[in-house]
């Protein structure tokens, strides 16, 4: 009955909320977030989401236990007009909790809540998360202040209720016909909610997107992005990321992108992506892809030996309604401190092979195969539906740094239904079923999120 009430009280919410989801596992197509469109008005623009998620995880096996949160929030930003091609932004994020179970139950930071939609401490909390300065002239703009950034290896991550956000200055350069050439440095950075579902930092957290040190920059505060990585005394002098973006050949996307992490590590990403009609018919449409991770320790090497890469290929097609891929990459295994694996503790992850929930695929000595399918059921229906579907097996050697020295195999089905009910009002109903996330450690995970965008 308790749960029946709790789908009503979400159903009655999703209606008055809504919008088009942000960037949920996996994140959206890397690339540096480009200044915003701002109405050519001398009053600016104004702009929100508000947003309603709830969660219920019941766990099996070594654990057994069942948790569910309902919590609504989002944010709200004016962008003034461009005056002489300079203009200013500032968008304030909020996120409320809402009280669900019995009396008895009713204590936030116990078992019964999930705390991936609070502040860390299960905190309610509002700040200014963005409040840039944007100057655009010819096809050259910058963007300097608190931002949102979406990039492979630095990115919002926004998969519960708030995102990563980020103090940076990023450019951007189009003068190079179909190229695009992006410079971005980035010294502090806020976690969002989604970090708190690793409880205490580890090597988990480390290479499934939160640092070490990501308390420190919880419920609405910037810290340093060494602080964010490796904690407390590790400040940095920030991250350089450098890229460029091609769409000069039909079907064609490469980019290449180096981030300098002072002290710390650098990491060069690249991907190509090729789209072609199949020979047999030009109704089946293919496309394919391959990238490439590399992380080596630098300067003071704050992280201990880092040498580590990870690559991965990804095929796929679509047949009018019907599209899907298969997807598999490799991390391998050194002598470094992470034992070849890849370190993301700025939230980006590009990896074509993560699960909804499970991020092994940065494990060293871990090879993982993904296959997803994804069907348009507006022809069938008349509403703006998809569906999709997915598997993940994760083969995880010994030296992974997660259960060191043991071996095995970790996997996740789970579906994704999108339905756009209007071009402001967004639904979405999730599910994953990991199993041996770690060894004898399973759950099922249901999500219902909406979103209203204006």
């Amino acid at each position: 009955m308790k749960q029946i009430v709790v789908l009503s009280v979400v159903a009655s919410t999703m209606i008055m909320a809504g919008g088009n989801i942000a960037p949920v596992e996996p994140a959206v197509e890397p690339a540096v977030e480009a200044a915003p469109a701002v109405e050519k008005e001398s009053t600016g623009k104004v702009s929100g989401q508000l947003r309603a998620f709830y969660i219920d995880r019941t766990y099996s096996g070594s654990l057994e236990n069942n948790r569910n949160s309902l919590a609504v929030g989002g944010w709200l930003g004016y962008d003034s007009a461009e005056l002489n091609g300079l203009s200013f932004g500032t968008k304030f994020y909020a996120v409320e909790g809402l009280r669900i179970h019995d009396k008895s139950e009713d204590v936030l930071g116990s078992a019964s809540y999930d705390p991936s939609l609070y502040g860390d401490g299960f905190a309610d909390y509002g700040f200014i998360g963005e409040a840039y300065l944007t100057y655009k002239a010819g096809k050259t703009d910058i963007k300097v202040g608190r931002q949102k950034l979406n990039t492979p290896l630095a990115g919002a991550d926004d998969a519960r209720m708030l995102p990563n956000l980020f103090e940076a200055a990023v450019l951007h350069n189009n003068d190079i016909e179909n190229t695009t050439l992006a410079l971005a440095h980035i010294t502090k950075q806020t976690v969002g909610t989604f970090g708190n579902v690793y409880g205490a930092p580890s090597a988990l957290s480390l290479q499934s997107g939160y640092g070490l040190g990501y308390k420190e920059g919880t419920n609405g505060k910037f810290a340093d992005v060494g602080v964010i990585a490796l904690g407390k005394g590790n400040d940095t002098a920030g991250v350089t990321a450098a890229a460029v973006i091609y769409k000069g050949i039909e079907g064609v996307k490469l980019q290449a992108w180096n981030y300098y992490a002072h002290d710390i590590l650098n990491a060069v990403y690249l991907q190509a992506d090729l789209g072609w009609n199949c020979l047999i018919s030009d109704s089946i449409k293919m496309k394919g892809s391959v990238q490439y991770i590399n992380q080596s320790d630098i300067g003071d090497a704050l992280a201990g030996e880092v040498d580590s890469n990870y690559i991965a290929g990804k095929i796929g097609t679509s047949i009018g309604n019907l599209s899907g891929y298969v997807a598999y990459s490799q991390t391998d295994s050194s002598d470094g401190a992470m034992n070849g694996g890849i370190i993301t503790p700025w939230g980006g992850m590009p990896a074509f092979t993560q699960g909804m929930v499970t991020r092994h695929m940065f494990f060293a000595d871990t090879a993982t195969t993904k296959v997803a399918a994804t069907y348009n059921m507006k022809e069938m229906t008349g509403l703006n539906l998809k569906a999709t579907g997915y598997y993940t097996s994760f083969d995880i050697g010994s030296e992974n740094t997660y259960k060191p020295g043991t071996e095995w195999t970790a996997k996740e089905a789970g579906f994704d239904i999108k339905y756009q009910a209007t071009k402001a009002l967004n639904l979405r109903f999730r599910g994953n079923f990991p199993t041996d996330f770690a060894p004898g450690l399973d759950w099922s995970e249901y999500r219902l999120i909406a979103n209203y965008t204006f």
